[in-house]
């Protein structure tokens, strides 16, 4: 029963050794890639949060640093994101019966171009957004660096998986 069980875990690292790099993270890299880049975004959204852009850029490149095994460089690497903050605001999104805001939206939208450059056909530009709802009673100030950091971390999950993992 051991020699079985032993067959089985030489069987399955052989099969999986042949995938490229595995990470558990979910990621699925070409073997070949070694650097990863992810230029600045910067924000040109009509509503201005002046930390947004470093936020975002930061929390983009820590995923890569972190969930990979690639090298961080400046630009160009084997696989490389670029792109900016195309809209960031709040909206009322539940109307009471007396035709107020009992609820609040807060949206960010990103565009991202990324590009595998050993396969081009991995490579996209794509609007990734997300929100958070916030009760209106609250002010924006108030609530706005949870509520930012929160969508900003969704954000760079859904860009993550759509550019490194193949579900």
């Amino acid at each position: 029963m051991r020699r079985l069980a032993l067959y089985m875990v030489i069987l399955l690292a052989v099969v999986c050794h042949g995938c490229g790099i595995y990470s558990f993270s979910g990621a699925s890299i070409p073997p070949e890639a070694k650097t990863v880049s992810v230029l600045y975004f910067p924000n040109q959204a009509p509503l201005i949060n002046p930390l947004l852009s470093d936020q975002f850029t930061s929390a983009l490149r820590d995923a890569m640093m972190n969930q990979t095994s690639l090298d961080m460089v400046e630009s160009g690497g084997d696989l490389a994101f670029e792109g900016e903050i195309v809209d960031y605001r709040t909206t009322p999104v539940a109307i009471t019966s007396d035709q107020t805001a009992a609820l609040n939206r807060l949206t960010i939208t990103v565009n991202v171009r990324f590009v595998n450059t050993f396969d081009e056909s991995k490579s996209f530009e794509t609007k990734f957004s997300h929100y958070e709802d916030y009760p209106s009673e609250q002010e924006l100030t108030s609530v706005q660096e949870s509520l930012t950091s929160v969508i900003v971390e969704a954000l760079v999950e859904d860009i993550f998986n759509k550019a490194l993992v193949n579900w």
